[in-house]
């Protein structure tokens, strides 16, 4: 009797022992089918269809057909390894290969869902081989046309007027500053203050345009100090407009209800020289006595954006005397030649003049304004937006210039709503200021007086509800953004860039 328990006890410990040897190997077997089950499951779950087949949903149709393929290729390699069940019915010859309702990727419900990276890359391959043949072309034809004379020549020098009125600009702030402490201290009058800054802001603006009229100076040399010109002028109008607004801000709110609101007290303060001047000498148009400031100076960083800015100058200096010049030189008047001839010559301008405007862009909203942002810890450096996806032309002018926007917005839209003007009103004034300096800073240096510069910018008001009533009416960006696209770079640019050439060509020959 011990002896047959005794081998029935080791009969039963042998086949325990094999059943915990068996047991991880199938489990593992177990838990790998499993896995691929639900890892299908998951992949059909996450593919946006319901239990019937028949809901599918239009986006993302191409990862989906990615999906539902990779997941049939590992049921087949299921089968292969010895699956049975109903996976083997997935790949059969009568297993459907239509399961459900999918769009072409092109059709009017689906393209805009679908990734367009790879027609992206053909774009900028073609660009790259267009314009590759157009330089060889032009080189082939002309030469090289860079010449010194553009960057520096004898006439350079017969501009010194010029010069000595731009280093004489100082006066006009320096002055506007002890007006401003006179009436922080209380010794003028409100009334007087304002009539006092409306002078010196006036004289900030007509100075240089005397000189320039007076002095037949380069183009290029009246172009700098004109934008000098106007800057400083705008930085004026703000520094007198918001101590005035401080001034009258603390006569009528006491300082317990300043401390108790959201509002800084430190941008309350009076003037100060050292606040001046660095206000002048900052990246923005709007005063404030207190600036986000950043907590150190990366000199590394400032010496590449200077690298980069010296090499897209040239850039812009390399087309314009290489392609703009020679195409405007054999150019007519458009308002007076030949229309066909006209328009083929700003098509074949507009390419050119596109590429210079956005180095341009490029050079001083984003390299020049950064480097002096960096230079003196200027910490808000919101520039410019993403202007290039304006679906409007109204949001093209508030996004592509900021500083000019944030003071347009602060020291003449709002104002004008302050006083109950309307706001088509307030948006009009608005754009008569924009296009009066457009015309000042282009028209002045070339002595004329034409006002292309000012109806363009003018024009651009009826753009403004042509493109938000096409984008409300298509529901599309895409719309209102290639209008913009057209009418700004394709046709108004080469266009003013005709005009006024001829009308300085014109004068020249008569003079």
């Amino acid at each position: 009797m011990a002896n047959s328990l005794d081998h029935h006890k080791t009969q039963t410990q042998t086949q325990t022992q094999t059943q915990n040897q068996t047991q991880p190997q199938f489990q593992s077997d177990k838990a790998s089918i499993r896995h691929r089950r639900s890892s299908g499951g998951e992949e059909e779950a996450s593919s946006g269809f319901d239990s019937s087949g028949m809901g599918a949903t239009v986006s993302d149709s191409g990862r989906r057909d990615q999906d539902a393929d990779s997941k049939d290729a590992r049921k087949t390699r299921g089968g292969a390894d010895g699956l049975s069940g109903p996976e083997l019915l997935h790949y059969r010859a009568s297993a459907p290969a239509h399961r459900r309702i999918r769009e072409s990727p092109l059709s009017n419900e689906a393209i805009f869902r679908q990734s367009h990276a790879g027609l992206l890359n053909l774009c900028i391959v073609v660009l790259v081989a267009v314009n590759s043949r157009l330089i060889i072309e032009n080189i082939m034809k002309y030469g090289l046309l860079i010449r010194a004379g553009f960057w520096f020549s004898a006439r350079s020098l017969r501009d010194w007027p010029l010069l000595m009125c731009c280093l004489s600009l100082p006066i006009f702030p320096l002055t506007s500053f002890l007006v401003e402490k006179l009436a922080e201290r209380r010794r003028l009058p409100e009334p007087v203050v304002i009539l006092i800054q409306i002078i010196i802001t006036s004289g900030a603006i007509a100075y240089p345009i005397i000189v320039i009229l007076k002095c037949d100076s380069a183009v290029l040399s009246g172009f700098v100090l004109m934008f000098v010109a106007c800057i400083l002028w705008m930085k004026l109008v703000s520094y007198a407009h918001t101590n005035y607004d401080i001034r009258a801000l603390s006569k009528s709110i006491d300082k317990d209800t300043l401390i108790n609101s959201s509002f800084d007290i430190e941008n309350l303060k009076g003037p100060t020289f050292k606040s001046l001047v660095y206000f002048l000498l900052a990246p923005t148009l709007c005063y404030q006595p207190n600036y986000p400031r950043t907590a150190s100076i990366r000199k590394g960083w400032v010496l590449r954006q200077l690298v980069k800015c010296i090499i897209f100058t040239g850039l812009m200096g390399f087309i314009i005397e290489q392609y703009i010049n020679p195409i405007v030189q054999n150019s007519q008047h458009p308002l007076k030649g030949n229309f066909l001839n006209a328009i083929e010559r700003v098509l074949k301008l507009s390419v050119p003049t596109l590429y210079v405007w956005l180095c341009m862009f490029y050079c001083f909203f984003h390299l020049w304004l950064n480097i002096l942002a960096e230079l003196l810890q200027f910490g808000d450096r919101e520039f410019y937006k993403d202007w290039w996806n304006a679906k409007t032309v109204e949001e093209y002018w508030r996004m592509w210039n900021m500083p000019v926007h944030k003071w347009m917005i602060r020291h003449i839209y709002f104002p004008c709503i302050r006083h109950g003007l309307p706001k088509g009103a307030a948006l009009l004034i608005s754009f008569l200021v924009s296009a009066l300096f457009h015309e000042i800073v282009v028209g002045v240096p070339c002595h004329i007086f034409k006002f292309w510069a000012f109806i363009g910018i003018m024009f651009q008001i009826p753009l403004v509800f042509l493109t938000k009533y096409l984008q409300d009416k298509f529901r599309s960006s895409m719309v209102g953004n290639m209008i913009f696209w057209f009418f700004f770079s394709i046709l108004g640019q080469p266009m003013c860039v005709l005009l006024y050439y001829h009308d300085v060509m014109n004068r020249k020959s008569r003079t």
